[in-house]
């Protein structure tokens, strides 16, 4: 009998427990965003690594250009000098109570408001009081070079006992000096010390009491006490009024040499120094420390700086210090102005680069966005057909990037302010936070609009854009014809300095709507030819690239992106290229102008140069043009409309001196009208060229009387008008030309022998130098004889023998050449402007290599269908090379196989079989060529060699050449730039294309072989 089953049930787990262990159990699914980096790391590592670079040259080109320009202003003033660089207050002295406490509180105040935008170093502070008049010294004992007697004035300065070391005696004293005795009318010597090469000058030593004249209230007096040496005479300290305390100082007074030199008082005597001249002032010399300066901060320092001259800082250190007359005096208003007026000037040339390598980042990026919304467009309709909303795979399209794109966009903003330190941060944050930004929004943005249903009025889009754009570029290349790239006088417009941004914008659009015409046309005529590979190529180029959204439909055309991309890195490395040789061209034309030529000999005053020595500089390898000249700065015409003016009479040969003008393009002039008949009588009239400005006083043919400064009489009669002369290039200048002949050296005295020489060609500044030298006449007969010994002066009273270069100046165009470009201004913006050419080509190829990238798949496919049809291997690679190439190069490309199918022999002189294809320069070159030429060169030139000319002029410091200079070379000069960029970019294209599609080709090919 069977047992039954038991009716107890098995014991079953509650519903709840049971759920929870299933739940336990399962496995949580992987966040998406770890799941999508993993699925394409290498995506990820090139996302990441395009988002580093690209934030950090955001960071790195604002710190740069701060460091440059701050660089560039300490730079400048500290070659202004600490005298012009400094606030100069001064007051007059207290009539009594004069204390040198009273002068330091003083100086506390002063430096009070100081430390906001400038600040006044407290160590180099030099203050103290002073006599206002030097006053004679008549000890008969003293030296007298040219029977006057020296003078003296007292100083009592602060900082002075750090500066020197006392060699004999001792200090002043510091209580007041008390009256001789037995004297009751007669004032108390001041103490002073004096140095130890003034003293041997002046023939003084320890003891000796200077009298100066005798006044109604007794005889003003100083006994010497001590003498000391300064530590070193080149130091700040000394410059300004404080010169001749070092030594004793020249002065001339006409051609009599007297001595000047001052002397210390100890603070004994403070209150007793206003005795020796009568008045007193004390003085505050506070320099500005121009390390600390800032150029992005230059509008408040100099605003500040104007309140404490005269302002309400002025007036109320007036009533803090009790001093009713404090004056202050400085020359930083006016350097500020030039340093202004500088920074203006090099600010297109600073800014044309960043401008440019900005907008092709902004291309790359865009670029870089499309192609991964194009990679990855089957997903995201899958993840919309699926239920998914266009919100949340945004979020999630925006947390992939947030995970690659900030860290990498905050370790090249930190690594930009580490590696360019500048107190500026702003700028940089922003600039790093707006790429940042555009890098994590490019492809979010990008799928949300695929994502987005197609609008009836969506085809009406791209031409709405194309014509803004187009009415954006022809009102700034509108703008840039009437106002110039940077208006004198005015600050940096962002409309101007983006034109050719623009005109490149612009030309990319035009070739993007242009090819798919042009191409389909090449196609159609190719397909009517035997050969396939031509006519793919070029129906390949006409359509674009294949799309694998269900969006694709018909012929979508070439992409726009990857063309703007090269064409606005061809212009910015163009464009600036142009405008950097142009600046060059005009330094060297305001060197020449500055110069009178390529090469000049002067010699000082009217003294002539030494016999011979014209002729020997003309005869230097390298000279094609000598010029000696003579020129007389004390000259006067009679009978003109003011009657007598004053005039700078130039005696030259007539054609030496008209092909150096033409050469200068200052004043040129037909020799033909200097000319002089041999048998005209010897009180005839002498032609003679007039300036501008003296010739409006004149009348054109009359006959007036020159008198030179030496002596004599001629009567010149006007030929011409000139605007400027090398010898004298100023425009407002009063100048005569005068031919060189006998008629005019018989009644000029000197004339005949040239006190100046101008060469013309490439002169070796040291040659010529150790030419002056070897003609150095002897010491007797310099121009300028050095005054006699001072007997028992203990030193040498008269100047040391002077230098033959300092006899007989010699300069050279290529030494002022280099001085120009030396300035840090021009320097800072030249290799601003460099690395962001460099930064655009580099992001230009990377747009190039992204788009092959992308279609590198599609190409090794067509190429494998191909061999199944029997295509050979070599004609397939030739296709795989010809094809993989630029959207720039891909309606050449067609275009250049349907020339090789119909004429066997290229540009490179192989020969090739009519259905292999290759590179295509000549085509590629000739549209280049044509769409620069037309777009960037035409419109700009005018414009080019107007700003550069100023700004060669203004950063120079010397103003504007006095004539329009030229540009030296063809437009064509700034498309051979260009042309170099797109190389750069193109060239690498090549050999990273074969590298990266061969292998992947290859197998294509074979498979489709078997």
């Amino acid at each position: 009998m069977t047992t039954p089953p038991s009716a107890t049930p098995p014991s079953a787990t509650p519903p709840s427990s049971s759920a929870a262990t299933s739940s336990a159990a399962a496995p949580r699914p992987a966040p998406w965003v770890r799941t999508r980096l993993r699925a394409a790391p290498l995506g990820t590592l090139l996302g990441a690594a395009l988002a580093f670079a690209a934030v950090l040259l955001a960071a790195a080109l604002p710190r740069a250009q701060d460091r440059g320009a701050d660089q560039a202003l300490r730079s400048f003033l500290e070659h202004s000098g600490s005298t012009k660089t400094s606030l100069q207050v001064t007051a007059p002295a207290p009539e009594t109570g004069q204390s040198a406490q009273a002068l330091d509180a003083t100086l506390e105040k002063l430096l009070a408001p100081t430390g906001s935008t400038f600040r006044v170093d407290p160590d180099e502070t030099v203050h103290g009081t002073r006599t206002t008049k030097r006053q004679p010294l008549l000890n008969p004992e003293l030296s007298r070079p040219s029977g006057n007697p020296p003078a003296m004035n007292l100083l009592h300065v602060r900082q002075a006992e750090s500066h020197v070391k006392l060699a004999e005696g001792r200090w002043p004293s510091s209580t007041p000096t008390a009256p001789p005795q037995g004297a009751p009318g007669e004032m108390a010597p001041l103490q002073v010390v004096l140095s130890q090469k003034a003293a041997a000058t002046l023939g003084a030593r320890v003891g000796s009491v200077l009298k100066s004249a005798t006044r109604v209230d007794g005889t003003p007096s100083v006994e010497v006490v001590g003498l000391f040496a300064v530590l070193d005479e080149t130091d700040d300290f000394w410059v300004d009024n404080l010169g001749c305390l070092a030594r004793a100082c020249e002065h001339y007074d006409g051609e009599n040499l007297s001595w000047h030199a001052d002397a210390l008082v100890g603070t004994g005597d403070l209150d007793r120094m206003a005795t020796w001249s009568r008045t007193a002032e004390d003085f505050w010399r506070l320099p500005v420390d121009v390390g600390r300066l800032r150029a992005d901060r230059l509008d408040a320092t100099r605003e500040e700086v104007a309140s404490y001259i005269a302002g309400p800082t002025a007036a109320a250190l007036a009533r803090e210090t009790g001093r009713a007359r404090l004056h202050t005096t400085s020359w930083l208003p006016e350097l500020f102005e030039q340093a202004r007026v500088r920074t203006q000037a090099a600010a297109p040339l600073a800014a044309i680069g960043p401008a440019g390598v900005g907008g092709v980042a902004f291309v790359v990026l865009c670029l870089a966005g499309a192609l991964a919304a194009d990679r990855r467009d089957a997903e995201l309709r899958l993840l919309l057909a699926r239920g998914g909303s266009r919100a949340a795979i945004v979020g999630r399209l925006l947390g992939e990037g947030a995970v690659t794109v900030l860290p990498a966009a905050a370790a090249a903003a930190a690594l930009a302010v580490l590696l360019l330190p500048t107190p500026r941060l702003a700028p940089a944050l922003l600039s790093a936070a707006a790429v940042a930004l555009l890098a994590l929004l490019a492809f979010p943005v990008r799928a949300a609009v695929l994502l987005s249903p197609a609008r009836p009025a969506g085809r009406w889009r791209r031409p709405v854009a194309e014509l803004l754009v187009l009415v954006a570029t022809a009102a700034a290349v509108l703008e840039v014809r009437r106002r110039g790239v940077a208006p004198p006088g005015s600050d940096l417009d962002p409309l101007l300095i983006a034109a050719p941004l623009l005109l490149a914008l612009c030309g990319g659009l035009l070739l993007a709507r242009l090819q798919p015409v042009v191409t389909g046309w090449l196609a159609r005529a190719a397909g009517r030819r035997s050969g396939l590979v031509g006519f793919l190529g070029l129906a390949r180029a006409a359509r674009g690239p294949a799309s694998t959204g269900t969006g694709a439909r018909g012929r979508t055309g070439p992409s726009v992106l990857p063309m703007v991309a090269l064409l606005l890195a061809i212009t910015t490395g163009g464009f600036g290229a142009a405008v950097l040789e142009s600046v060059d061209s005009s330094r060297l034309g305001v060197a020449r102008l500055n110069v009178g030529g390529d090469a000049a000999i002067s010699a000082y005053g009217k003294s002539p140069l030494p016999q011979g020595l014209a002729k020997a500089a003309g005869e230097l390898p390298g000279v094609r043009t000598s010029v000696p000249l003579w020129i007389d700065h004390d000259s006067s015409v009679l009978g003109t409309t003011q009657r007598s003016s004053q005039v700078t009479v130039v005696v030259a040969e007539p054609a030496a001196y008209a092909e150096l003008s033409r050469v200068l393009g200052c004043g040129s002039f037909d020799p033909a009208l200097l000319a002089t008949p041999g048998t005209q009588p010897a009180d005839a009239p002498v032609p003679a060229l007039f300036s501008a400005g003296l010739a409006g006083q004149a009348a054109q043919g009359g006959t007036y009387t020159v008198l030179p400064g030496e002596g004599g009489q001629l009567r010149a009669r006007v030929v011409g008008v000139i605007e400027c002369t090398p010898a004298r290039p100023a425009r407002d200048a009063a100048t005569v030309v005068l031919p060189a002949g006998a008629a005019t050296t018989a009644l000029m005295g000197g004339a005949d022998h040239p006190n100046r020489w101008f060469g013309l060609g490439p002169v070796d500044g040291d040659r010529l130098r150790a030419l002056v030298r070897s003609r150095l006449p002897a010491p007797s007969a310099t121009p300028s004889p050095a005054p006699a010994p001072i007997p028992g002066s203990g030193s040498a009273a008269g100047p040391a023998p002077v230098p033959a270069d300092e006899v007989y100046p010699v300069s050279t165009s290529a030494e002022a050449v280099t001085e120009l470009g030396a300035d840090p201004l021009q320097r800072s913006a030249q290799r601003l402007f460099w690395a962001a050419v460099a930064g655009a080509a580099g992001f230009a190829l990377l747009a190039v290599l992204l788009t092959l990238m992308r279609t590198v798949p599609e190409r090794a496919a067509l190429l494998a269908r191909l061999r199944t049809m029997g295509l050979r291997r070599n004609p397939a690679l030739g296709r795989s090379r010809g094809g993989l190439t630029s959207k720039i190069h891909l309606a050449c490309d067609g275009a250049g196989r349907a020339v090789d199918g119909a004429h066997p022999w290229p540009v490179d002189g192989t020969r090739r079989p009519p259905d292999t294809t290759g590179p295509c320069p000549v085509p590629w070159f000739v549209s280049t060529f044509f769409w620069y030429r037309l777009v960037t060169v035409v419109p700009y030139q005018r414009v080019v060699r107007e700003d550069t000319e100023a700004y060669a002029g203004q950063v120079s410091g010397r103003g504007p050449p006095p004539q329009p200079l030229r540009v030296p070379g063809p437009p064509q000069d700034c498309l051979h730039r260009g042309l170099i960029t797109l190389d750069v970019a193109a060239s690498p294209v090549a050999a990273v294309a074969w590298w990266t599609g061969l292998p992947f080709t290859c197998r294509h090919t074979e498979s489709g072989q078997r």
